[in-house]
């Protein structure tokens, strides 16, 4: 019964998420969009004037329906921490941490909303775009999908290998984007002194993106090079951008693989149920004490019980049996 209330909770707090996810992604259509005219009364001396402006705001469904979530995660939030038995535990994990900053705008946002002052407005404002922190509520998936939970151990265990995809990345971005601007002014005419009329890498700072964008293979095409040197770079910047990440990499895989396979053999294993197993009465005898402790096993305490009863009354009467025959 108890399980079975744990899966409920844990089917309705994914759903919740989701829902919460999807109507965040909505809010964004156009089809939700309702445009409404806002009259603001502004006195400039002894002069009375009335402004129209337009502002733009959600459907109210979507509204309720993020309202309705909202009371999900804070009801769900409130029950945790009031079981937690270490409240500062519960205060530093990462995902408590989400589940606040997502539920809090919400309530800051409707208690602005009723005042008409330019900072409760302005407030108001930055609220709303603070509110992309409800996006952070799909790491709370974490604690129903065991695939997450893996990924997250293995991005913490491979921080030196993404450290060092980071300096290798940085170290070819720096080289390239200085090899390209010089390789492209090769071609430049004698009546450009600057030689940066017919190319797209302006400086060095600019060929940062381009090096970027090449050695991890994206290629958008904004910058490429127009002469023979930059194609050159170019075509050199992309072979070893494949080489620089394809060295790391596999460790961060090997990682995955290992995490991934513990946490499968562990879904695997049989689960334990706890038995109580009471303990017995004190008595001035210990001889007495162990045979009826023994005696008192009951069947359902076989696995806990080295012997059971049907044992022990067999031991005694093959004993009994000795005594006859000598």
């Amino acid at each position: 019964m108890y399980i079975c209330l744990l899966q409920l909770v844990a089917v309705t707090s994914l759903f919740f998420i989701l829902l919460s996810i999807t109507t965040f992604c909505l809010e964004t259509h156009e089809a939700f969009i309702v445009d409404i005219n806002v009259t603001e009364v502004v006195i400039v001396g002894n002069v009375t004037e009335t402004l129209v402006m337009k502002e733009v705001e959600t459907e109210p469904i979507l509204t309720y329906i993020e309202g309705v979530c909202v009371f999900w995660f804070t009801l769900e939030f409130l029950v945790r921490i009031a079981c937690c038995p270490d409240k500062l535990i519960f205060i530093k994990n990462m995902l408590n941490i989400i589940d606040f900053v997502a539920i809090l705008p919400f309530y800051l946002e409707i208690g602005l909303s009723g005042l008409s002052s330019k900072a409760a407005r302005d407030a108001l404002g930055f609220l709303r775009v603070v509110r992309f922190v409800r996006i952070l509520r799909i790491f709370k998936l974490t604690r129903h999908f065991v695939g997450l939970r893996v990924l997250g151990h293995t991005l913490r265990a491979s921080t030196n290998e993404f450290l060092l995809l980071i300096i290798f990345l940085a170290l070819g971005v720096l080289i390239f984007a200085t090899m390209i601007y010089y390789a492209e002014r090769i071609g430049a005419k004698p009546s450009d002194p600057s030689g940066s009329n017919h190319t797209h890498f302006k400086n060095i700072p600019i060929g940062f993106w381009w090096a970027v964008v090449t050695m991890t293979t994206l290629g958008y095409g904004d910058m490429y090079p127009q002469t023979w040197s930059g194609m050159l770079v170019g075509a050199l910047c992309a072979l070893a951008g494949v080489l620089v990440i394809a060295m790391p990499v596999p460790v961060i895989v090997n990682n995955f693989g290992m995490y991934y396979s513990l946490a499968m053999a562990k879904q695997k294993l049989p689960k334990k149920k706890k038995k109580h197993v009471p303990k017995p009465t004190q008595l001035d005898f210990p001889s007495t004490a162990k045979s009826e402790d023994s005696l008192h096993c009951t069947s359902t305490q076989s696995e806990s019980c080295p012997l059971r009863v049907e044992d022990v009354t067999e031991k005694k009467t093959g004993k009994m049996q000795n005594k006859h025959v000598l």
